[in-house]
């Protein structure tokens, strides 16, 4: 009689149970067993795997004899899934028991809950919390299963702990963070990357997953790689014939419109992103411009004075301004009165120890709370007499902007409502999820839209917890018609049962606007889906914004792919969204300079830069369905796709990378 690891007796018992794989317990010899091993990740998961997956997991990673694998694939496609499927069949072989998983620091708890629902493995968040309150021993030995931030691990008394840990298994999300770059013949690594160096030496298996990794610059992918498997590919043109030749074991890549189901069907549904375009008011215009001349002056102060914390802390009212008259209205109440306590007490307080890097790393509430911090207390006045004069500019500002909002004539809350009435929510029954990067935004419109307008809403942002956001997820999916959210939503929440979004403000970091769009447009949706871009034409920052989505729209006809969203960062010239932004409110450059510039690149060269920063030529266009089914029918087990956590009864999908 042949005996089975009791893990093993469980995936049988599952015949009753599981709708994707049952066994046949006849014939069982040894390759059925094997394969019945095979798939044991799969089968105690919360997941029913799709093609592109099982074909990552067991047909590319598994099978080297050496786990140091680079999974790249577009953004959607679950790489934290195949994270998870290969963990689980790494323990099950008895491989790997401490495991270490490094992410951003706003991805923590979404990772935390992935593991927890979807694989049934349990990890402590580790933070500088956990690592006082642990004093007198070294959690990371202690701890079997880790999640913490990168940027968290990177500092140096954490990685000096560290290097007396070792790990069977190191997962790190967002990996192309780790980055170094040559010039010449020097070797710049940062501090992200030396940690990287450090956690490639404590562990036996590495895997990293981004959808970026490398831009474009073919010696920092080198350098990346490096981390990897040290020296393995000795200088760019050895990596250029390996990815010429597709033999490289180091890495794989899938483009979202090639991944398809078992039935062949894709993944991806058809996405249109439309601008919807308006102009202020004049009472709206004359609010933007008082209080644009006054970022202007006291941003240009700050950077004379190279006060960068002052001029950072300034480019957020004016985000404030952007995203509404309430948001403005409230910050610009909130900076003033503390102002006039410093005034009070005689003091001025200049700098804040909060780089910008750093504040993006954070939990959307902790960056809240930062951010306050810099626009409440920053100022560029050097003098008593200095403050008292921007104190009283700031009434100035808040009588102004309490006049605009006592009016009720905000025209980009007028085209919400176009678009929500065009959308007829009560009619058809679809749902519409609106993005704001503002608490302040998101209460005025979720007052707005539920008191005044008579919709159902349900809210995410970044003050609740996950088991809050869990529950609003489930509101707006049996109940609410209207969700607002801010970026906590665009972060492991899965809504593919909405195919209607707003896109209330844009985001300065672009990067923000696909995973916005990723918490729809993913592998369950069943409809074409529909984004709308608000953006006022006659504001600066609307100007540049207008620009870059024609610019867009262009390039989109020419790649035949809407993949020009997810690097909208790599197709401006040498600089960034939010860099062109800023030159246009501190008014270094004209508007005319500006918008000149982005056009400077002919739309044949902008795609060719989108086909080098999605790395097209790495990619693996065809994946081989016939040979998983093929494996399927083998071990007697039917490749019915029900989706994970998305068959009859719906639900989430992949987590998103």
């Amino acid at each position: 009689m042949l005996l089975l690891p009791k893990p093993l007796n469980k995936v049988l018992s599952l015949r009753a149970t599981r709708s994707m794989y049952f066994f046949s317990w006849r014939g069982c010899g040894s390759a059925t067993l094997f394969n019945l091993i095979l798939i044991y990740g799969v089968s105690v998961s919360q997941v029913d795997a799709l093609p592109h997956q099982i074909e990552a997991v067991y047909h590319y990673m598994l099978k080297s004899p050496n786990i140091r694998f680079l999974l790249a694939d577009d953004p959607g496609a679950g790489k934290t899934i195949m994270a998870g499927l290969l963990l689980k069949e790494l323990k099950y072989r008895g491989l790997v028991n401490r495991v270490l998983i490094i992410v951003p620091g706003h991805l923590k708890d979404q990772w935390l809950r992935e593991m927890k629902e979807r694989f049934q493995e349990s990890f402590l968040i580790v933070d500088r919390g956990v690592v006082n309150a642990s004093w007198g021993q070294n959690i990371w030995i202690e701890r079997h299963q880790i999640i913490t931030s990168l940027d968290f691990a990177k500092q140096e008394d954490v990685m000096f702990a560290l290097k007396d840990s070792s790990w069977d298994l190191v997962i790190v999300d967002e990996a192309h963070k780790m980055s170094a770059y040559r010039y010449g013949e020097k070797i710049s690594k940062t501090a992200r990357y030396q940690f990287g160096e450090l956690i490639s030496q404590i562990t036996k298996y590495l895997i990293f997953l981004t959808a970026t990794p490398h831009r474009g610059d073919p010696e920092n992918f080198r350098l990346f790689l490096d981390l990897l498997q040290p020296g393995f590919f000795a200088n760019t043109e050895m990596l250029a014939a390996s990815i010429q030749s597709k033999d490289n074991p180091l890495f794989l890549r899938r483009l979202k419109e090639d991944l398809k189901g078992f039935d062949s069907t894709p993944l991806f549904p058809p996405r249109q992103v439309e601008t919807v375009k308006y102009r202020l008011s004049d009472a709206e215009k004359m609010l933007y411009n008082a209080v644009t001349e006054y970022v202007e002056q006291n941003f240009n102060k700050a950077l004379q004075k190279e006060k960068r914390n002052v001029a950072f802390a300034l480019t957020i009212l004016q985000r404030r301004l952007a995203s509404s008259v309430r948001a403005v209205r409230k910050s610009l109440e909130r900076r003033r009165s503390r102002l006039e306590d410093l005034y009070k007490k005689g003091q001025l307080l200049q700098e804040v120890g909060y780089t910008e890097e750093y504040l993006e790393d954070l939990e959307e509430n902790q960056r809240w709370q930062k951010e306050e911090e810099l626009l409440e207390k920053l100022t560029s006045a050097e003098t008593l007499e200095e403050l008292k004069l921007e104190i009283d500019k700031l009434a100035e500002l808040v009588l102004l902007a309490r006049e605009v909002e006592k009016q009720e004539i905000e025209t980009k809350l007028n085209r919400l409502r176009e678009v929500i009435e065009h959308a007829r929510l009560r009619e058809t029954g679809a749902k519409i999820l609106i993005f704001t990067e503002s608490r302040d935004t998101l209460e005025y419109l979720a007052e707005k839209i539920g008191k005044k307008w008579g919709y159902t809403v349900a809210t995410i942002h970044g003050g609740m917890g996950m088991d809050a956001r869990i529950k609003a997820e489930h509101e707006f999916k049996n109940r609410a018609q209207v969700m607002v959210a801010t970026e906590a939503a665009g972060e492991g929440i899965n809504l593919q049962f909405c195919w209607l979004m707003v896109n209330y403000d844009i985001p300065w970091n672009p990067n923000r606007l696909e995973q916005r769009m990723g918490r729809i447009h993913r592998y369950g949706q069943q409809h074409e889906v529909h984004i709308y871009n608000l953006v006022a034409v006659d504001t600066r920052e609307g100007k540049i914004l207008e620009k870059l989505f024609e610019k867009l729209n262009r390039m989109k006809e020419h790649l035949g792919s809407d993949r020009v969203f997810d690097v909208i960062g790599d197709i401006l010239p040498g600089t960034s969204l939010k860099d062109l932004i800023l030159e246009a409110i501190a008014n270094r450059r004209t508007m005319e300079d500006i918008l000149a510039e982005m056009e400077r690149i002919p739309d044949a060269e902008a795609v060719q830069r989108v086909r080098e920063a999605t790395m097209e030529a790495l990619a693996t266009r065809h994946i081989d369905l016939s040979r998983i089914q093929r494996s399927d029918r083998q071990r007697g087990t039917p490749a019915v796709s029900g989706g994970q956590g998305r068959p009859a009864h719906g639900g989430g999908g992949p987590a998103p990378s």
